[in-house]
């Protein structure tokens, strides 16, 4: 993955700190590069990564596993490459311009152009609460035996909780959500060492191999899954405030580009986690279920499956991290939704109404008593449409050097994207003909 910054000089910029017109004094670029080397960036993309490890994910991984066993542990590891790339480039909007991605479709589009966007942004919003209200109700009902209703209800409540962490700051709300992520990634490393796999079982699913149509149905489930579409406008607009809150317009050229490298290791540590957690998930999925006695279709399932071959702690585990999964990240897809309005509309909804529209979908789903496995990885399928219209604008604002400067994408890094957004895209038409097609 390549995002460079070789144009790394500017007209009029004087690198060692001074401005090149005669008789003005120094300009104070020590004070930008002493917060650069504060790790001021570091944070954004932890609040990215908890919805690469929703509960959505769990469905798909789980089920990958099962049915499939390592086979599709490559697509994983692609998806979440494919996401550090797709973060990183978030992150750099943001870190050039001061803007979000929305933001920018508002300045740069024509107008039904942007309200076309910001309709298929909402839908996806609510396919988002619907993976993650289902995902925390399940959880709930695994731990204190709830109706799902209840539990979507109370998931609701908790997550405005979670989000008055982002009222008293930015910092508070990302290291909370990284903590979740943290807790996450250990409940699954503790129920893989608990599953005794060794790498030499799951190393041949990290070969890249073209599977069937069910294995490609799965896949696009797991992409879907991976690359969420919100937290792309989510992170460009972290990133953004971090950016404005650390350089001046006058610091932009150097420091900036100084806080690029921050931008890059926060992507890599955030994500690097969140693609242990989905690997494990399949992992074990593939160690435990795969051509085993059990049947494993829903989160319930894989709950006892885990009591059943494990014990009660590898089943708490699972119950605890899929609470914590659904918490954060129904609180990083609300904030997340108030960023995508304000950004194409230049308005938002009170905090309250807003929550209650994106999440009335789940709530119906779960009182009409559909398979909320089903219909998690169902919305899985629905967000992988949502990547288009992200990753097509995404890539053309961040390959115009007039709007990124010094920030510009490489020749190489626009044609890897194109052609992975391009890659994306044939995949979903593949999805709708499995889907609807008889």
């Amino acid at each position: 993955m390549s995002t460079d910054t070789s144009d790394a000089s500017t007209s009029g910029t004087n690198t060692l700190g001074t401005d090149s017109a005669e008789g003005t004094a120094p300009r104070p670029y020590a004070v930008v590069l002493r917060r650069a080397r504060g790790l001021v960036m570091l944070g954004p993309a932890f609040a990215a990564a908890i919805a690469y490890v929703d509960p959505g994910n769990f469905a798909t991984n789980f089920v990958a596993g099962a049915d499939l066993g390592y086979r599709l542990l490559w697509v994983v590891v692609a998806a979440n490459l494919l996401g550090m790339l797709v973060q990183v480039l978030a992150a750099k909007l943001g870190l050039a311009t001061g803007q979000n991605l929305a933001e920018l479709c508002r300045d740069h589009y024509r107008r039904p152009a942007v309200w076309c966007m910001w309709v298929q942004a909402e839908l996806v919003a609510m396919a988002t609460d619907l993976a993650e209200v289902i995902g925390g109700a399940i959880a709930l009902a695994l731990l204190f035996d709830l109706p799902l209703t209840a539990g979507g209800v109370l998931i609701t409540v908790f997550s405005f909780v979670l989000l008055a962490f982002e009222a008293r700051g930015k910092r508070k709300f990302e290291a909370l959500i990284a903590a979740s992520l943290a807790c996450i990634l250990a409940g699954f490393a503790w129920n893989m060492v608990r599953s005794g796999v060794r790498p030499a079982d799951f190393a041949g699913g990290l070969i890249p191999s073209l599977p069937d149509a069910q294995g490609l149905f799965i896949a696009g489930g797991i992409v879907g899954a991976t690359v969420m579409p919100h937290v792309v406008h989510l992170h460009s607009d972290l990133a953004g405030r971090h950016a404005r809150e650390t350089t001046t317009p006058s610091d932009a050229g150097v420091g900036r580009r100084r806080l690029l490298w921050q931008v890059r290791l926060d992507v890599f540590v955030a994500l690097a986690f969140a693609g242990l957690a989905n690997m494990a998930m399949l992992i074990v999925a593939a160690k435990m279920f795969h051509a085993g006695p059990l049947e494993i279709d829903t989160l319930e399932s894989i709950h006892a499956g885990f009591g059943t071959l494990l014990g009660s702690g590898a089943a708490l585990a699972f119950a605890l991290a899929l609470l914590a999964s659904g918490l954060a990240s129904t609180s990083v897809g609300t904030y997340a939704g108030q960023v995508v309005m304000a950004g194409f509309l230049g308005r938002s909804l009170p905090l309250v109404l807003r929550r209650a529209i994106t999440v009335a979908p789940a709530l119906v789903v779960l009182a009409a008593g559909v398979d909320p496995t089903r219909a998690l990885i169902w919305s899985q399928l629905i967000l992988s449409f949502g990547i288009p219209f992200v990753l097509i604008p995404l890539i053309g604002f961040t390959r115009d050097a007039r709007l990124m400067g010094p920030l510009v994408n490489t020749r190489t890094t626009t044609v890897l994207a194109a052609v992975l957004a391009g890659v994306v895209v044939l995949l979903n038409i593949f999805l709708v003909v499995t889907a609807f097609v008889p």
